[in-house]
């Protein structure tokens, strides 16, 4: 049973928060500042410590640095009234694992705290299985971070609106899926949804693909054909990379957008088309507007409600889930035993940027369990496209005389864990945040390479 410290100076809080963690099955111990936490926590290993934000004498913030000194393992929630972008900044550079806002949602405190847990080990994933199944996948999309929790709710919100929708977001982070689950959650999903890449048909076929024409219109027009914009009456049209489009059908965009009307290349009358809009985008069309390479007009017309997908580096806590999502799904396509992925290899993926996002971690899982001949993903079948490319980009000379590889590695992990701790001031802690590497993982090599 995990073990949970709740730290607030208002009894009816404790209180509150004790019959409600409780009730979820945790061992719960309450108290009522910061100074009687710290001879508790002296006493007594916590898995994790939800403490308010502002207490007398002693801060939140500086209660969270001196936890994490005393219990590095140690998972600390920040709950505030005061939730702004620097109190979560401040709040992540020294250890926490998250906040939530006081007065706030208790199913997010109760999905953070899960998350945590599960995170840490702390609880059996089968048996959580029912409790958080809603929250790590919706539509096809995984996640379980604040970021993804609010993607899902906003997409709840708006899916039934006529209001058009622009997605944001890096190539492969998945805004297609977005615009999927939308047309899903709404009246409409009965019809069909139709996806255009704006930036994947020829400029000159662009038109024609759009609106249709009529027999005659041009060279090849053997009989009328029906756009895609007909194709998806009554439903939704997913326009992606909608940056990409020329100027021309920019203005036949917006009129399609403001009338709901359009004309078929060569055609004399007027076609009107009920259907909801949702574009996508890995450029930033404000820019794009600035410049005049995009009409000010559409953009506000498609960008109604914004939705921005987070790149995959800024979402690290989903990348364990979406991984074993992806060795699941290729181990029953390429009919193999492989369950899981080792620590080391897991680490490996925490610690790479994924310029590729999503897509690329896919890429990088399918192609490990085609290369797997064990029943478990190892280091060696990671292969990370950036990683190798800033090695090729090192300046190495090896001596006639040649070089002992081992000793050479260890004295370059070496100087960086000594710079991390400088940098650091000696806390082991923040030091493995700079390096990117768990507390374990830091403890682990110091010993090893005798550090002091």
């Amino acid at each position: 049973m995990a073990k949970i410290l709740v730290v607030d100076d208002d009894q009816g809080m404790r209180e509150f928060m004790e019959i409600m963690l409780t009730k979820e099955g945790y061992d719960v111990t309450t108290t009522e500042g910061p100074a009687k936490a710290l001879n508790i926590c002296h006493k007594t290993a916590f898995d994790l410590v939800i403490t308010d934000l502002k207490m007398p004498k002693i801060d939140g913030i500086e209660f969270l640095k001196n936890i994490k000194d005393l219990r590095p393992e140690t998972i600390v929630i920040l709950v505030t009234a005061y939730a702004s972008g620097e109190t979560a900044v401040n709040a992540m550079k020294e250890g926490a694992y998250d906040y939530v806002e006081k007065g706030g949602s208790i199913d997010e405190l109760k999905r953070i705290v899960r998350s945590a847990l599960l995170k840490k080990g702390l609880i059996n994933e089968k048996n959580e299985t029912k409790h958080i199944k809603e929250e790590l996948s919706f539509c096809g999309m995984i996640g379980v971070t604040r970021e993804m929790q609010k993607i899902y709710a906003t997409i709840k919100k708006v899916a039934d609106t006529p209001a058009n929708i622009l997605i944001l977001g890096e190539s492969g982070t998945g805004k297609e899926l977005i615009a999927r689950a939308i047309h899903e959650n709404s009246s409409r999903s009965t019809m069909p949804i139709v996806v255009i890449n704006c930036g994947g048909i020829p400029e000159n076929l662009l038109e024609s693909e759009f609106f249709g024409y009529t027999k005659g219109s041009f060279t090849g027009a053997y009989n009328d054909k029906a756009g895609l914009f007909e194709m998806a009456r009554g439903g939704t049209i997913f326009l992606d990379e909608i940056g990409e489009l020329s100027p021309l059908l920019q203005v036949k965009l917006l009129r399609v957008v403001q009338e709901k009307t359009f004309r078929r290349i060569g055609g004399a009358d007027d076609i009107k088309v009920d259907v909801r809009i949702i574009s996508a985008t890995n450029q930033n069309l404000e820019e794009k507007v600035k410049r005049g390479d995009f009409r000010e007009d559409l953009y506000f017309r498609l960008n109604v409600i914004p939705i921005h997908m987070p790149p995959l580096r800024e979402r690290k806590e989903d990348i364990p889930l979406l991984t074993k999502h992806f060795i699941e799904k290729y181990a029953r396509e390429f009919n193999k035993e492989i369950r899981t992925i080792s620590s080391y290899a897991m680490e490996l993926l925490m610690n790479y940027a994924f310029p590729g996002n999503i897509r690329e971690l896919e890429n990088i899982i399918e192609r490990s369990v085609a290369m797997e001949s064990s029943n478990i993903i190892l280091p060696e079948n990671l292969l990370l496209s950036s990683s190798a490319a800033d090695i090729n980009n090192l300046h190495i000379e090896i001596p006639d005389k040649g070089i002992n590889l081992n000793e050479e590695m260890g004295k370059i992990e070496k100087k960086f864990i000594e710079k991390a701790l400088q940098k650091a001031k000696g806390s082991k802690t923040r030091a493995g945040e700079l390096l990117q590497v768990t507390f374990d993982s830091l403890r682990y090599r110091i010993e090893k390479l005798g550090i002091e």
